[in-house]
C-alpha cells in the first residue's frame, strides 16, 4: 500500500502557519492487496474503508493501471473500465466502514495477467462560511492483480545477483529475478537464501528468508507476467569484496 497526503491550495496552508483552527479526516482501508480471476466466483472482492474520524467522511474510488519497471510497480494517471466499483463514491458516517465491491469485466481469457490499483480517495468537503481550515487529504492505493485462468502458473528464477550499497553506504545484497510465465507471482510467496562468498569462495554469511521474513524486508515483491524485477535486500554483507548467491525456493501460487 502507498499513501500520499497533501494540502489543498497555499492560501489554506498559509491559514496553518497562522496556528488557526484545523480539521483533519482519517480512514483506514483493508487489504492492501486484492487478487481477482478473470472468471468465476474470483472475479470480484471487497475493499473495506473505515472512517476513523469525527466527521462524515467522502470517498471516492476509480480504477487505474498499472506501470512496471525494473525497480517498481506503481499507479499510472490512466484510468480503466476493466474493473467496477460498487459504489464509486459514498459518504462514511463516523465510526462506520463502507464496504466497496470491485468486479471484473475486462476481457475473459486474456494471453497474461492484468494489474491495476484501486485509489481510495479522501475528497474535500465545502466548509461552512467564514471558517478557515485545512483539509487534510489521504490517497490509498490497493493493488489489483486479476489472474489469467488460461495462462499457467509463474516461473520466477533469479538471473543475476549482485553487491550494492544502502543509503548509508554498508554492503548488502541485490537480485533480479526474472518470470518467465505468463502470470504474475509473487517472491513473498517463495523461500529465498542468501550466501555472501568472500574473493577465495568461502562462504561468510548465509541467510534464509521465510514469506514472512520477505514481507517484512521486501514487501508482497510482485513479478508481473513476462518481466524482471531487481530487488534490494536491507541486511549488511560482511563487506563490499566477494560474490553474492541468491537462491528460490518455489511455494507455487
Amino acid at each position: 500500500m502507498r499513501s500520499s497526503v497533501r494540502a489543498l491550495a497555499s492560501g489554506l496552508a498559509a491559514v496553518a502557519a497562522l496556528a488557526l483552527a484545523g480539521i483533519v479526516w482519517a480512514m483506514t482501508v483493508q487489504p492492501v492487496a486484492v487478487e481477482l480471476t478473470t472468471t468465476g466466483r474470483g472475479m470480484s472482492a471487497p475493499i473495506r474503508v473505515e472512517n476513523d474520524g469525527p466527521s462524515p467522511l467522502p470517498v471516492e474510488v476509480r480504477i487505474v493501471e498499472t506501470d512496471f519497471d525494473l525497480s517498481s510497480v506503481r499507479a499510472s494517471d490512466r484510468l480503466s473500465d476493466n474493473i467496477l466499483v460498487f459504489p464509486p463514491q459514498a459518504i462514511i458516517p463516523p465510526g462506520e466502514t463502507q464496504v466497496f465491491r470491485l468486479q471484473y469485466v475486462g476481457e475473459p481469457d486474456p494471453d497474461t495477467s492484468r494489474h491495476f490499483y484501486a485509489e481510495v480517495s479522501q475528497q474535500p468537503v465545502e466548509l461552512p462560511e467564514g471558517q478557515s481550515a485545512i483539509q487534510i487529504l489521504y490517497n490509498f492505493q490497493v493493488m489489483v492483480n486479476v489472474a489469467s485462468a488460461t495462462a499457467g502458473q509463474p516461473q520466477l528464477s533469479v538471473s543475476g545477483t549482485e553487491i550494492a550499497t544502502n543509503g548509508e553506504g554498508q554492503p548488502v545484497a541485490a537480485f533480479t529475478v526474472r518470470n518467465d510465465g505468463r502470470n504474475y507471482g509473487y517472491l513473498s510467496r517463495t523461500e529465498i537464501t542468501i550466501r555472501h562468498n568472500d574473493p577465495a569462495g568461502r562462504e561468510v554469511l548465509r541467510r534464509t528468508l521465510s514469506s514472512n521474513d520477505i514481507q517484512q524486508l521486501i514487501g508482497f515483491g510482485l513479478v508481473g507476467p513476462l518481466m524482471s524485477r531487481r530487488f534490494v535486500v536491507p541486511i549488511q554483507l560482511e563487506s563490499s569484496e566477494g560474490t553474492v548467491e541468491v537462491t528460490l525456493s518455489q511455494r507455487g501460487r
